[in-house]
């Protein structure tokens, strides 16, 4: 049953980049946080993913990354089952991860230095993506220099610059002020305009779910499983706004809310 789950999600979307199947995870003090979870994400789509607090979604997305191994159960990216990072993806966390002894454009080059991107292709993607992400001007300030929603942006831009076929997000506005972060909201809806990619992106947020995602994933409490896929059928190109107005924002909210609240199995 658990695999024809998988199959359908796959055909109902088209080819998927990303499957899950049967994913178990237990930590060393005996709390398990993945119980057979099974996933499958379309190419190209983003795909959000709401639970409660401590339910295993990081533990979900370092598992797609490769980051930490899964106790039963595979994930496969491009067809391949994941046993180490790859070089096609990339992940963006909370908590910025920046450097603070280099500069901007020397963070965001930091990871297409790692992966051996000749030196001309690597000021060309830099110039590139800190101009896309808005920080043109700031190229040769340090992380103490720049405000919390400067310092993300930095941390979108150096993932990007690696041109990955998959970004993982961590809640990567989760420590931002509310108008900041729906600035970055925008900011992210405008650049996946230009950069379209595979995105795997974690909130507590309903709104931002919706207001980012092709579909929400809503997860139940630890140990984690896939509650339900919700549809967001709103048009792109988007931004909060038009989405806050779009006539079926208010349903989804209510049947997302309706499914995080939930007690049942």
């Amino acid at each position: 049953m658990e695999q024809s789950f998988v199959q359908t999600l796959t055909s109902a979307g088209g080819a998927s980049l990303i499957r899950v199947e049967q994913a178990c995870k237990r930590f060393a003090n005996g709390i398990q946080v993945l119980d057979g979870l099974d996933l499958a994400v379309r190419e190209g789509e983003t795909l959000c993913i709401l639970g409660p607090s401590g339910c295993g979604k990081t533990t979900l997305l370092r598992a797609l990354h490769g980051l930490i191994s899964l106790d039963s159960g595979r994930v496969q990216v491009a067809g391949e089952t994941v046993r180490r990072p790859r070089r096609d993806v990339a992940m963006v966390f909370q908590h910025f991860g920046l450097f603070p002894w280099k500069t901007v454009a020397q963070n965001v080059a930091y990871g297409v230095e790692l992966a051996g991107i000749p030196q001309a292709q690597r000021r060309e993607r830099v110039a590139r993506y800190v101009q896309m992400v808005g920080l043109q001007g700031f190229e040769r300030s340090y992380p103490y220099q720049l405000s919390g929603g400067m310092q993300q942006r930095v941390g979108l831009a150096r993932a990007l610059a690696l041109e990955p076929r998959l970004l993982l997000m961590d809640e990567p506005f989760g420590a931002l002020d509310a108008l900041t972060r729906e600035q970055l909201q925008d900011e992210l809806l405008r650049i996946w305009e230009h950069v379209s990619r595979t995105m795997v992106f974690i909130t507590h947020s309903i709104e931002e779910a919706i207001a980012l995602g092709d579909r929400v994933a809503v997860l139940s409490p630890r140990p984690a499983r896939i509650r339900e896929l919700v549809e967001v059928a709103i048009p792109r190109p988007r931004t909060v706004g038009r989405v806050i107005e779009h006539p079926s924002f208010v349903e989804l909210r209510e049947r997302c809310w309706r499914l995080l609240r939930s007690k049942a199995a």
